[in-house]
């Protein structure tokens, strides 16, 4: 199963602080390590068992289990490193983390799973589930939503930046939308004066675009092939955002299942309290070094437009026959 694989990488990369285990007292340890072993052998069935019956009561008893664990006093602190395939992001502050995981259906249909723990001062849980209200949601990219009407993804990043003394936290996530086609977003998150998470905001702006500029969003996405592999994540060094420009390999501009990457980036840089587009990031000419090892280390030449945005039908069959034998060699 290929989103298994995914996951099992994506979270290879989550965020856990070396010296939240120091926390947790000898019993506390013993007693989580129970729980973490359970929790690995769940969570391999959840996401890679071959029969939809068995992922989903291996999905139920991981919900049980996982609250079971969090339950245990200083559980904020233990990492849970073992178990592989679900998203663990701590707040860049220690704030609180988010655990979020995949489960599949079939090729039609997956639902995101998730919930937000917060850090405690007595060691308590504090936990606030997450309802992935997804497939009720016609436009996504319009309002502001809660813990009952999330649009679920598996995060795999979280930055925190600031605007006028309020923490503003911008998750990453992956999403397996469609049989043809995937979703990474881009989503930030906030606390209301009761600490409930609200998650998106007019963050996203396009006002500084060539031409006529998009309408603000309230959280962005880019919908992809499903064999395509793209990148969406943060640029530390230069306090970026960096993501693929993407392209239709068939002309089908209408079909996001079509979409590769061309070999461009676009990103959006933190000004004034939002997230602005920025069209051509290597114009900024970002040193690319050193990046975070999700991101790898992407090429700056090679685009499949040129300046003037005309396509290069050889170099866009070249990536689309590169494709294809990935495709060939994940069926092998």
């Amino acid at each position: 199963m290929l989103l298994a694989v995914l996951l099992w990488t994506i979270c290879a990369f989550a965020q856990t602080p070396a010296a939240y285990i120091q926390r947790n007292t000898p019993t506390e340890v013993r007693v989580l390590k129970a729980k973490e072993d359970s929790l690995k052998t769940l969570a391999k069935s959840l996401l890679s068992d071959t029969l939809t019956a068995k992922r989903m009561r291996a999905d139920s008893l991981f919900i049980r289990t996982l609250v079971r664990a969090l339950q245990v006093k200083n559980s904020f602190y233990y990492p849970f490193s073992k178990v592989q395939g679900i998203g663990k992001v701590y707040a860049p502050d220690s704030t609180f983390r988010i655990i979020t995981w995949n489960l599949y259906i079939n090729d039609y249909y997956s639902r995101q799973r998730g919930a937000i723990q917060f850090k405690t001062a007595d060691g308590s849980l504090k936990l606030v589930p997450l309802r992935d209200f997804s497939e009720f949601s016609e436009n996504p990219l319009d309002s502001v939503r809660g813990k009952d009407n999330w649009i679920g993804a598996v995060y795999y990043n979280m930055v925190k930046t600031e605007y006028k003394g309020k923490p503003y936290y911008t998750l990453f996530g992956f999403d397996e939308h469609s049989v043809r086609s995937n979703r990474k977003w881009i989503e930030v998150l906030t606390f209301n004066e009761r600490n409930q998470p609200q998650f998106g905001g007019p963050f996203f702006s396009f006002e500084q675009d060539t031409g006529k500029p998009r309408p603000t969003q309230f959280r962005y996405y880019i919908e992809y092939k499903k064999e395509a592999s793209t990148i969406v994540n943060f640029v530390p060094d230069e306090n970026m955002i960096l993501f693929d420009h993407l392209i239709s390999e068939t002309d089908e501009p209408d079909n996001p299942y079509t979409y590769i990457p061309d070999g461009d980036y676009e990103g959006f840089k933190w000004q004034d309290g939002k997230w602005v587009h920025v069209d051509k990031v290597f114009n900024f000419k970002i040193d690319m070094k050193n990046v975070d090892p999700y991101l790898g280390n992407p090429p700056v030449g090679d685009p499949i437009l040129d300046k003037e945005g005309n396509r290069d039908e050889k170099k866009l069959m070249e990536k689309s026959d590169k494709n294809k034998g990935k495709k060939k060699e994940d069926e092998e």
